[in-house]
């Protein structure tokens, strides 16, 4: 249920680690009591209210990047809202999850990634924090946290899942998918993946000081190029080139390539099918991240004080069907001592199909 008045105590303990749900993760919490807020920020609204409850056995702050009905495209979201609002909160761990398409045959459908490199493809999109009076240059030789990725990589481990520790995704504007020649292109650039939204969510987090890790599901074989051979094994080809991994018995990998050309509907349905896998990915994740974690310094304190502290915009709620009633929300300490503002937050209707982002 969504927490009313009064606040019960989960709802004043620190809140030190995020889950970004990427396309068909809308809601992380079972039933049980959690609060949800909407957060005022300088960029205005975030993609959906933050949910924050206990998953794993760890107070956790929920956020979907597309909203709760999948209604934002991905060039659409409004990735700085997003991140300064969990910074505000005091987040200083994002697992983030995706769904990606492979462009490299050794990256077939049913293969979880930890990501570790990515190439921008995208255009006029705000990825900085710095660009009002001060100008910060951020180092992002290796964008994904190390530590939060070896804790990845141990949970995956754990679980005996079909995975691969690293991984170069490509990110493109969206929300179309990629032509042949471009998911070619891809490939002899050095991607092993194709995603919508990894960019530039990963760096803004960095610059606030969050650490992230991202897990991505491969759902497809982008346009049809992957695997490079009809009938050719290529998970099997991936665990003999990484023999410390351990295929799961339930993934079938794909015959042929063009059946698993991308389409939305093949995307929404192989994440439906897996998320039970993706779910006990997080929680291993959840579990494994160290007590005390502490992100890499790789922006001034003060510079992300100054940036914190910035004027927020008020939300401007609509009138609809259902309103949950305001929540008393006790004060999260950011950074700078302020705290977000909680609303009374919408809820949406139920919406139809969504749409075919990645």
């Amino acid at each position: 249920m969504t927490e009313q008045t009064p606040a019960p105590p989960l709802a004043h303990a620190p809140v030190e680690i995020a889950v970004i749900g990427g396309s068909g993760l809308y809601r992380l919490f079972d039933a049980g009591i959690v609060t949800e807020i909407i957060v005022d920020t300088p960029y205005g609204q975030t993609s959906a209210p933050i949910t924050i409850g206990e998953r794993a056995g760890r107070r956790v702050a929920f956020l979907p990047r597309h909203g709760a009905g999948h209604t934002e495209a991905p060039h659409r979201i409004n990735y700085r809202a997003n991140v300064w609002a969990l910074a505000s909160l005091g987040v200083r761990a994002i697992i983030s999850s995706s769904a990606v398409g492979g462009v490299s045959p050794d990256y077939p459908p049913g293969l979880l990634v930890v990501t570790d490199q990515f190439i921008d493809r995208t255009s006029g999109r705000a990825d900085t924090f710095f660009d009002e009076g001060v100008v910060a240059h951020l180092a992002a030789a290796d964008p994904f946290d190390p530590v939060l990725r070896r804790t990845a990589i141990a949970a995956l481990s754990a679980l005996g899942e079909l995975f691969a520790p690293t991984g170069t995704v490509v990110v493109i504007q969206g929300p179309r998918f990629s032509t042949r020649a471009e998911s070619l292109w891809f490939r002899a650039a050095g991607a092993h993946i194709v995603n919508m939204t990894q960019y530039p969510e990963v760096v803004l987090a960095s610059e606030l000081g969050i650490g992230t890790v991202n897990l991505s599901f491969v759902t497809d074989a982008d346009a049809g190029l992957a695997p490079a051979e009809p009938g050719a094994d290529a998970a099997a080809s991936a665990l003999e080139a990484r023999p410390h991994e351990t295929a799961s018995t339930e993934t079938a990998v794909p015959e042929t390539a063009e059946t698993d050309a991308v389409t939305a509907e093949l995307v929404f349905a192989r994440l439906a099918a897996a998320q039970p896998r993706i779910l006990a990915a997080i929680d291993g994740i959840l579990r494994g991240i160290p007590a005390g974690y502490a992100p890499r310094p790789l922006i001034d304190p003060a510079l992300i004080r100054a940036v914190l502290d910035r004027p927020v915009r008020t939300a401007q709620t609509a009138q609809t069907a259902r309103t949950v009633l305001p929540v008393q929300s006790p004060r999260f300490a950011t950074a700078t001592g302020n705290p977000p503002v909680p609303h009374p937050v919408p809820v949406p209707a139920p919406t139809t199909e969504p749409g075919p982002a990645r």
